[in-house]
């Protein structure tokens, strides 16, 4: 049989992009097929436009930092790791820098520079790619994949496709979970895509007083049943429904299947605003400063250790009257002050809609999908890449080398095939 090409890729992001000029680097005639008008439209907004494309820990430091799956992405991580994107980033003229957390950016500090070298990369290598091309469904001949239909009920040929069409997270971006239902259409099964990397709703009505307010250097803890089941330092935000920002982010991906499980376990988050005092050092902080701001009202008094907008809220929560002169306030209030700023608590009533989410939870199920070259274990010469798979990983680089990674790998083993 003739076919159109050897290899026909869905989707145009990193995973969609990195397989696609894989493949036709190793001589196969590609076509690269993508909805959108633009090719990496998620990847342009990832990191707040400066693209967190990786990474610099060690291999240890990406298995603990991936949430679902992460030895099915042994093989992926072993063929194409955060060494070699740098150094393929470098090759097409994007410089990297490592910053807080061992993030890797851009030196640019520009997603449009990522997204201009990938394109290079796909030019250099001779892939065709067609945008404004939706992929409809997959075809098949006796088990295999023969190519798509796409707009018009057209079809190309191919005896290979990778599906790389993202999860369902910023459908605005693309994301529309279309590779979901091409999988199931061929027999596969999908883990039930939710949000991942997404702010919390929390029911405590003074959270909206704070909206806006960001703190840093704080720790949070994620507490159910008594157990405390995640816990990160860093930085957050109160928003109108309730908290979001960096360390947020990560402890909903690590306490996501509490959330999403219908349990009468509250799921209760625990502030801690001063982590790097104890409780006697808290204490003494707080007689310092009463001793400085003496004969003033308690509320007066906190300037130098919260913000103006949390210190109301956190004198209402310990209970301590708030006019109360300082010098007037006992060692047990001062206590139950100290007490309180380590320990304000929030009711998590749920994670915000998957449209919000950073990335998907959810996708094809891993046990049909051959780690080793991502190929489908129903459908011969079919593949998945990307955040399609159910793989899903913490804030800092890691979803996009995953990306990378199994973009990599299922380019090089459709060549190989």
């Amino acid at each position: 049989m003739d076919y159109d090409y050897d290899l026909i890729v869905v989707g145009g992001g990193p995973a969609g992009m990195l397989g696609a000029s894989t493949a036709a680097a190793k001589g196969l005639k590609v076509v690269l097929l993508e909805k959108n008008d633009k090719l990496g439209k998620k990847l342009f907004i990832t990191g707040k436009g400066r693209c967190n494309v990786t990474n610099n820990g060690d291999a240890d430091d990406f298995f603990q930092n991936i949430i679902s799956n992460p030895k099915f992405l042994y093989s992926a991580l072993r063929s194409f790791d955060n060494h070699h994107l740098t150094a393929l980033l470098a090759s097409l003229g994007v410089q990297t820098k490592v910053e807080r957390g061992n993030r890797v950016f851009p030196a640019s500090d520009k997603s449009s520079d990522v997204i201009k070298a990938l394109q290079k990369h796909l030019q250099i290598n001779s892939v065709h790619v067609k945008l404004h091309t939706e992929v409809k469904g997959i075809l098949i001949d006796n088990h295999r994949a023969a190519g798509v239909f796409i707009n018009n009920d057209k079809k190309i040929s191919a005896p290979k496709v990778i599906i790389a069409t993202g999860g369902m997270s910023y459908k605005q971006t693309g994301s529309t979970g279309d590779g979901y239902k091409m999988a199931q259409r061929l027999g596969h099964s999908v883990i039930d895509p939710k949000p991942a990397l997404v702010p919390l709703a929390t029911g405590e009505k003074w959270v909206k007083d704070l909206q806006g307010l960001t703190l840093k250097n704080v720790s949070a803890k994620a507490v159910i049943n008594n157990k405390v089941r995640a816990e990160q330092f860093g930085e957050m935000i109160f928003t109108h429904f309730g908290v979001s920002g960096p360390i947020i982010l990560s402890i909903s991906s690590l306490i996501k299947h509490y959330i999403h499980t219908e349990t009468n376990n509250p799921v209760l988050l625990t502030l801690d605003l001063k982590p790097a005092l104890t409780n006697e050092q808290l204490n003494a902080r707080l007689q310092r400063d009463f001793n400085k701001y003496s004969g003033k009202h308690l509320k007066n008094a906190l300037d130098d250790l919260l913000p103006q907008r949390m210190i109301d809220i956190v004198l209402q929560l310990s209970g301590i009257d708030m006019h109360k002169q300082v010098n007037r306030i006992n060692k047990k209030e001062r206590e139950q002050l100290a007490h309180t700023l380590k320990n304000v608590t929030l009711t998590v009533t749920g994670t915000r809609p998957l449209d919000e989410a950073i990335v998907t939870s959810g996708g094809i199920n891993i046990k049909e999908v051959n780690p080793s070259t991502l190929e489908s274990k129903i459908i011969n010469g079919l593949y998945f890449a990307g955040e399609v798979i159910d793989v899903d990983a913490l804030t800092g680089g890691y979803n996009l080398q995953i990306a990378f990674s199994t973009g990599y790998l299922s380019g090089l083993s459709a060549a190989k095939a």
